[in-house]
């Protein structure tokens, strides 16, 4: 096997985080590594592998199933995002991964982009299994994606309601009503009346959604913050929320839960709610805007803390086996 990802016995990675949502990244853009679920599961165990959220492989987009669909939508989106719950699971999106995708992409001299380089407006395509999301890095540093379209997967009955499923949460003291928002992956939203019961909730334990989603899903518990005004003297909302993500468990920030956060708090709060909202996570804060497109966006720092080499042999005797 010939991979810029992996040597006679070892294997290449970068570890990187998204408000410190965090993941082993591999460059395999000769699209050779056999990435199983065994191998995830090693790599992202946090003792006796790498540690992480989730795997992110870089791959040729033209080398998945998918990739047909997705190049004939977009031609320029020539590298997949094979993003894994740590568990092993296969997952369609992953709004910190993007990010941390796009940086990725820039380090190993991948993110090419008609304006030459990523910045000053230009956006760069990347492949998903949730389809194209284009990124943008923004002066400040900071990546944007077009995190696609969003919908309540309840519909304009659910809008109405404001809820359409039931949540169990360990340490709160009765089954709450919630929201499901999809943007390109599932999320159950759970407001909460305060801090202390945000803080109160154990998410050691994986929520229960009544009913029972196929698939499984997401759960965000929020607060929200209500109202500010921005620098540019626009408002903004702001939210506070905990995750507990499928596949993985409790996690320090999700993109995609960020915005699916937003978005239920916006539709609770009605018309004329702010279209830029601003979601605390445990690791920090990150931008949810709606677009005028219908689509909703995505924006927050993306880090790339180390680079390493991990002996195969070791890890398949630690974790594989």
């Amino acid at each position: 096997m010939t991979s810029p990802a992996t040597l006679t016995n070892g294997l290449r990675f970068t570890k990187g985080h998204g408000t410190e949502n965090d993941f082993v990244l591999l460059d395999d853009r000769a699209g050779l590594l056999d990435l199983t679920p065994a191998l995830v599961r090693a790599l992202a165990d946090r003792r006796a592998g790498v540690g992480g959220d989730g795997v992110i492989r870089v791959a040729p987009t033209a080398s998945l199933p998918e990739g047909a669909a997705i190049l004939a939508v977009d031609p320029s989106a020539v590298w997949f995002m094979d993003y894994r719950n740590a568990d092993g699971s296969v997952a369609e999106m992953c709004g910190n991964g993007v990010r941390v995708f796009a940086a990725y992409l820039e380090r190993l001299g991948l993110a090419v982009v008609p304006e030459g380089q990523l910045g000053s407006g230009a956006t760069l395509a990347v492949g998903t299994r949730a389809g194209v999301r284009r990124v943008r890095r923004e002066p400040n540093g900071w990546y944007a994606v077009d995190m696609g379209p969003w919908h309540l997967s309840g519909g304009a009955e659910a809008a109405l309601a404001g809820t359409d499923v039931a949540v169990a949460v360990a340490g709160l003291d009765s089954v709450r009503p919630a929201l499901r928002v999809d943007v390109g992956n599932p999320h159950v939203v759970l407001a909460l009346a305060d801090a202390g019961e945000l803080e109160g909730a154990d998410l050691t334990r994986a929520p229960e959604v009544r009913p029972v989603p196929d698939g499984g899903t997401n759960v965000e518990l929020v607060v929200p913050l209500g109202e500010e005004l921005a620098d540019d003297g626009a408002v903004v909302g702001r939210v506070r929320m905990r995750v507990h993500e499928r596949g993985v468990g409790e996690t320090r920030s999700c993109g995609t839960g960020a915005c699916a956060a937003a978005l239920a708090v916006r539709t609770w709060a009605g018309d004329g709610a702010p279209d830029v909202w601003l979601v605390e996570v445990p690791g920090g804060t990150v931008r949810v805007r709606l677009l005028a497109s219908g689509h909703v966006e995505l924006a927050g720092p993306a880090a790339l803390v180390a680079d390493g080499e991990i002996d195969l042999d070791a890890l398949t005797v630690g974790a594989c086996s």
